[in-house]
């Protein structure tokens, strides 16, 4: 799984003979963790709004030989019918792909106002009781139609989730990821995502190389990092750091998003062109990423495709209603 030689750096043979060599990274910066299949990272396409987006992002992937172990949605599961959803789990399925789909509705399209201020008020968050029911309602819905990925924005429905299935009311094996647009910044708060039940954790991209080791000192989650970032989360471009983002961050999902390209949440057929467009182009970023992580002799670690568990994880203990 791991290379037999050390990755060089960026421009490291022309800048040596210039005398300008950068040192060499610190061995007790690395992440000691991996999946629990031995990979330091594995890959994932976000933004694949319905059916006809993942046939182009599965038809791009194969043609350009871009291995994917996860495909995931943004505009949300209400926003699918259920036939979609089926179309989606099965094509995934056929690929041994995870496909996530984001529960909803969240704060960003309620009725509240303070998240059309400058303090954004609560965000994406789910504002009361029957915002947290409608994300529990798309979960349990999307399970029944056999997905096993859930994306959440609400530290409650978070938890909420995972006592779900830990209880039977959602499959066990159903993983909750924490969106990039609630993610922890600060190794305290990644552990409570962690313990609350995430099973994989966006992390915002602008966290720096010293931050993520911070964070893997304290917890072995499963992070998911943007490698280019869309615009309404800094749209950073992080590729000449992947190898050094892996070193430091494993285990680790790289997305490959996009910069420079219009928002698609609540997506629907009216943006049909943009959402196909921005779909091809994103497997081709990706592609991108993995020849660069090749020329820097930093391509191996790579999970094993149709991976897609996270391991052995610390929860918070809870007592379901009724217990002693």
């Amino acid at each position: 799984m791991t290379t037999s030689t050390t990755p060089r750096l960026p421009g490291e043979p022309a800048l040596s003979a210039l005398e300008l060599a950068v040192p060499r990274p610190e061995p007790a910066d690395a992440s000691p963790h991996t999946f629990p299949d031995g990979g330091r990272w594995r890959t994932e396409v976000p933004s694949c709004e319905g059916p006809e987006a993942l046939a182009v992002v599965l038809k791009e992937s194969a043609r350009l030989d871009v291995p994917l172990h996860r495909i995931s949605q943004g505009s949300g599961i209400w926003m699918l019918t259920d036939a979609e959803i089926t179309e989606m789990v099965e094509a995934c399925a056929e690929r041994d792909i995870e496909l996530c789909l984001f529960t909803g509705p969240r704060g960003t399209w309620d009725t509240g106002a303070a998240t059309r201020t400058d303090s954004g008020g609560g965000g994406l968050r789910a504002r009361g009781h029957s915002a947290l029911a409608g994300c529990v309602e798309d979960a349990v819905r999307a399970t029944e139609l056999g997905v096993r990925c859930l994306l959440v924005a609400d530290e409650g429905v978070l938890w909420t989730l995972h006592r779900a299935r830990t209880t039977g009311i959602l499959p066990a094996d159903t993983t909750l990821k924490v969106s990039a647009l609630i993610g922890p910044v600060n190794p305290a708060s990644y552990a409570v995502y962690e313990r609350l039940g995430a099973d994989s954790l966006n992390v915002p991209s602008d966290l720096t190389l010293d931050h993520l080791t911070e964070i893997r000192r304290v917890s072995a989650a499963p992070m998911d990092m943007y490698i280019e970032a869309p615009d309404d989360l800094g749209g950073y471009v992080r590729m000449y750091e992947l190898a050094e983002l892996i070193r430091r961050g494993a285990p680790l999902y790289l997305k490959f998003g996009l910069a420079k390209a219009p928002g698609l949440y609540p997506s629907g057929r009216h943006m049909r062109d943009t959402v196909l467009d921005t779909a091809r182009e994103r497997v081709r970023r990706g592609r991108l990423a993995l020849d660069l992580l090749a020329r820097h002799g930093a391509e191996g670690g790579m999970s094993p495709l149709g991976s897609r568990l996270p391991g052995t994880l610390h929860r918070f203990e809870h007592t379901e209603p009724g217990g002693n």
